[in-house]
């Protein structure tokens, strides 16, 4: 992974009927949106969720590979009728959906020649051109076309794949963020935090969150910036309003 000095981002594309039916709850954004961060200086900036439909996955592949650096999707990549997402993508890209070669060796492979089914072959056949994404529990790859990559639903599964998306990425600046847990309500401090945030918004944003917490009610302040030194300048300001507030700091 080559390392660059800007701004990197990324949208996150859930696709499956399971997941809006809510059958299924969704523990990928959350994972996705912290290892990118974490591990490649990537922000998450947008997350779809969408049906398993190729006329919604094709229209949001396109907008979102225009709009970002990069994107992930989730699911439908398996072995059953409703699993459209590479032939959809394939589709986006007006490129022909066939057997990845190495991908039908990787899994054969796994199967043995007996038990490689239709349905197995099926997570062989990918967009032209794509590069694999190696899968270390369950063989069935990944792959990356363009800017586009895309992974399992499985979270176990996914979780295990993340890293052999590092190859194919390229490192931004990582998004630095503290946390200031108060006893107090939002409208105490709302206009100070405004003031604040419009002296340093070219460098750090502040987000404000109510909380409930041991019969009490409270506000998380986080701030986020790729900057630790604008973040610490920021920070003694707040502690200098929760000090002239006498408001009480949570501690945890």
């Amino acid at each position: 992974m080559k390392k660059i000095t800007k701004k990197v981002n990324a949208a996150i594309l859930i696709i499956g009927n399971e997941i809006l039916s809510g059958r299924t709850q969704d523990k990928n954004i959350s994972f996705i949106s912290q290892w990118l961060n974490a591990k490649c200086g990537i922000s998450v900036n947008e997350v779809r969720i969408i049906p398993d439909d190729e006329k919604k996955i094709i229209e949001n592949i396109l907008i979102l590979s225009k709009k970002f650096n990069y994107v992930f999707t989730t699911g439908g990549i398996g072995p059953t009728h409703d699993d459209i997402t590479a032939q959809s993508i394939s589709k986006a890209f007006k490129v022909k959906y066939e057997y990845h070669k190495e991908a039908y060796a990787i899994l054969e492979k796994y199967y043995g020649k007996k038990k490689f089914n239709d349905g197995r072959k099926k997570m062989a056949k990918l967009p032209r051109g794509a590069k694999l994404i190696y899968n270390p529990s369950s063989a069935a790859p990944g792959f990356i076309i363009k800017n586009v990559l895309s992974l399992p639903g499985v979270p176990s599964i996914l979780n295990s794949m993340i890293e052999n998306t590092k190859r194919y990425l390229v490192k931004g600046l990582k998004v630095h963020s503290k946390t200031l847990n108060l006893y107090t309500v939002e409208s105490n401090i709302s206009k100070q935090l405004g003031l604040i945030q419009k002296k340093y918004k070219k460098f750090v944003d502040i987000g404000s969150y109510p909380f409930f917490r041991l019969g009490k009610i409270g506000v998380a302040i986080v701030t986020r910036s790729n900057s630790i030194s604008k973040l610490n300048i920021v920070n003694k300001e707040l502690i200098s309003l929760v000090k002239f507030k006498k408001i009480q700091i949570l501690k945890i």
